[in-house]
Formats: structure tokens, C-alpha cells, sequence
């Protein structure tokens, strides 16, 4: 798997000691066509949840063209964890839902596991969670959770049961019949994650969902939502402003410079599955992070 992408700017540069402990740089890859990108997935020993080849995305505005997406190029592996951080306006929630094929992109190719965006969609082949968690005001806890399944089909017995075995695993049994003015926002955003599982997708694309939050049920939210992948095994992409959020949740970090959004680094995390937020204080925490601001400080030398 790559680690890195080479910056743009052959004028701005990252320190050799952090280059060398957290990535290594390749050279772009230039895929023709997706059956091209198909092959490399097939002959590729480790299976890659989401290919990104090359990809822009210009949006067409009446005060003109806006780039938003400029040659971006990205492999997630399977069961990963991958953060976009950056500043605001960088693309990061647009790369999200080019992945959900809710946007399509100018130019470039992308596939999410193994098809295309459209297809995985189609298939629902992953969850989304927003910013806000988006729950109906006038339905239970529990009702809310049932909605994609009412849409999809599902009996009404398969619906309770989904409905009590992810209203668990978010540790919300017993809440099934409140409504969701009657629950805190922490409480919220975990009915809208048991939604965006209950269908049970291979992909789970986060964005943002704890911005809103203060720090103290953030730091709780961080430390559930990693017992959460560890259990499911899903594949995460995961949109933040926050660089310890990043850090302590993430098994890879893709830095995004300001529009048009390109990746400045991607940095692996090799922290255990099972951390906890004391591991903020290490040593290798901090040098991570400083790895993050570091490259957040190059990609702004595009606006210079």
C-alpha cells in the first residue's frame, strides 16, 4: 500500500527524520480506464476497499469554475480506518460523496470494492453519517433506526431485530421508544451510526459526526466508535477538523491542502486496535501529530 503522495510544490518540504518514520513517497500512478484500475484490485494480494485514480472534480458556479478536487489519488485497504483532515473548503466532504456517488467527478476513475461508485450505491454497499444526525422528530429512537430497512424491504421481525442488535452495540438498549428530543446530541449521532450499520454495509462514511460536540463527549464518542470498528471490522472513512481526533481514531491520515483539495501526505498510524485516550500523552502520539500540522502548514503555501 502507499504511503505518501508527493507534494506538488517541489518548494516546500518536510524534515527528513518525520519523512522517513511515518512515509515513504511514490510516484503517481496513472490508470486509463477503470477496467485498468479493476485489474490492479484483482492482482493486488491485499484487497482495497475504495481506488481513487487521478480524480478532479470542477463545479460549474455563475461566478465561473470552482476546482474542487485536483488529481487525487488514493488506496483504502480493507477493515482500515482513514482520516481526511484540512482546512475548511478542502474537499474533504467532497471526496466523500464522490466516494458515495452522491457527486461525480469531472475526470479520473474510482472504484468501491472492487465496482463502481455507482454500483456500490446501487448496492448499498455503505452507510453514511452527516454532520447533524438527521433523525425524523416524530419517530422513536427506534423508528428512526427502521427507516432504511422499511425502504429496503426487510420483514417487520428482521427490522426489530436489527433494530435491538445495533441499538446495542451503540449502547442505547432501552431507548428504543423516546424520541430523539429526548436524548443529548452525543446520544443522537450513535442512533445515526446504528442507522447507517443496520443494513450491515462494507464501507461506513463518516462526516464530521462529532464536530458539534464539546470535548468531553467527543473524547467518550472517539473512544466507542473505535470499540465499534473493532467489532465490526467495517472499513472507515472518517471527515475531521481535529488533529488528535485524527491521530487517536486513525490507522492512515490523508492531509488535504486548501482548494483545489490534493493530498498533501498520507501518514500511517500503527497504534494497537485497542487504545485508549491516554495514549495522546505518548511520545509517537505527539510526533504524529506533528507530522499532521506540518503538512497542514506546506499545503497552505498554495495560496501564496
Amino acid at each position: 500500500m502507499p504511503k505518501a503522495l508527493k507534494l506538488d510544490d517541489p518548494d516546500v518540504t518536510l524534515r527528513q527524520d518525520e519523512r522517513e518514520s511515518f512515509v515513504a513517497p511514490i510516484e503517481p500512478v496513472t490508470m486509463n480506464s477503470t477496467a485498468d484500475a479493476r485489474a490492479e484490485l484483482i492482482s493486488s494480494p491485499q484487497r482495497v476497499a475504495v481506488d481513487v485514480r487521478n480524480v478532479s472534480l470542477t463545479f460549474e458556479t455563475a461566478d465561473g469554475k470552482v476546482d474542487a478536487l485536483s488529481n487525487v489519488s488514493l488506496q483504502v485497504a480493507e477493515g482500515e480506518f482513514v482520516s481526511f483532515i484540512g482546512p475548511s473548503g478542502c474537499g474533504k466532504t467532497t471526496m466523500l460523496r464522490v466516494i458515495a456517488d452522491l457527486q461525480q467527478p469531472t475526470s479520473g476513475t474510482l472504484l468501491v470494492n472492487g465496482v463502481s461508485a455507482e454500483q456500490a450505491r446501487l448496492e448499498r454497499r455503505y452507510g453514511y453519517v452527516f454532520q447533524a444526525p438527521a433523525l425524523f422528530p416524530w419517530r422513536t429512537i427506534e423508528k428512526n433506526l427502521k427507516l432504511p430497512l422499511e425502504i429496503m424491504g426487510f420483514s417487520d421481525s428482521e427490522q426489530r431485530q436489527r433494530a435491538a442488535r445495533y441499538l446495542a452495540l451503540v449502547n442505547l438498549t432501552g431507548f428504543e421508544r423516546k424520541f430523539p428530543w429526548q436524548l443529548s446530541g452525543g446520544m443522537q449521532q450513535r442512533v445515526s451510526i446504528a442507522r447507517a450499520l443496520s443494513f450491515d454495509p462494507e464501507l461506513l462514511l463518516m462526516d464530521e459526526p462529532f464536530g458539534a460536540l464539546d470535548e468531553i463527549v467527543r473524547d467518550h464518542l472517539n473512544e466507542q466508535l473505535l470499540q465499534l470498528w473493532d467489532k465490526t471490522g467495517k472499513t472507515v472513512l472518517f471527515v475531521t477538523h481535529s488533529i488528535p481526533e485524527a491521530v487517536f481514531l486513525s490507522t492512515k491520515i490523508v492531509v488535504m491542502s486548501p482548494r483545489p483539495g490534493r493530498i498533501i501526505d498520507i501518514i500511517d498510524c500503527n497504534f494497537p486496535r485497542a487504545r485508549t485516550l491516554e495514549i495522546r500523552e505518548t511520545p509517537e502520539f505527539l510526533k504524529i501529530a506533528q507530522r499532521v500540522r506540518v503538512g497542514l502548514r506546506a499545503g497552505h503555501s498554495y495560496d501564496e
